[in-house]
């Protein structure tokens, strides 16, 4: 990663971290809970769903600065889509962070700065975890997603 892609990883990280959005509850959907058991990063997603688009989504909970971020950078990117293109983003999202570090991440927009966390395979749960506990609300699963 350039030093410049670098510093603004940084940047993005930090910002979604101390102001990370649409953290609230959101009453009057569906909802998932995730746990990462290895380092105790635990989030509830919340979404509204309307017409198979996702009218809100939102996030509670607690975790390291990578899962808390992500989850933010998550909800601004699959507010206002319909769940085919939500499981389209978590499906390129997830190629980007398990990938070879030369995968275009080009549709990927803001996203792409967290591709700098496939670096460190340890931090690739923390940044997937919210990640996969919306799909399990999409998918209106009742079970605790773990990325263990």
């Amino acid at each position: 990663m350039n030093d410049e892609l670098q510093d603004l990883y940084q940047e993005v990280i930090l910002d979604h971290n101390k102001r990370p959005r649409n953290f609230r509850v959101l009453d009057g959907g569906r909802q998932a809970e995730g746990y990462n058991p290895l380092c105790g990063d635990r989030f509830t997603v919340y979404l509204q769903i309307d017409n198979g688009l996702i009218k809100d989504v939102s996030f509670q909970g607690s975790g390291c600065a990578i899962s808390k971020a992500s989850a933010s950078l998550m909800t601004e990117s699959v507010k206002g889509k319909s769940i085919e293109e939500a499981k389209a983003t978590f499906d390129e999202f997830q190629k980007m962070l398990t990938g070879p570090t030369d995968a275009p991440t080009d549709n990927l927009g803001k996203l792409t700065v967290l591709a700098g966390v496939r670096q460190f395979p340890v931090r690739v749960k923390c940044a997937s975890l919210a990640w996969h506990t919306l799909k399990s609300a999409v998918d209106a699963r009742d079970e605790v997603v773990s990325t263990e």
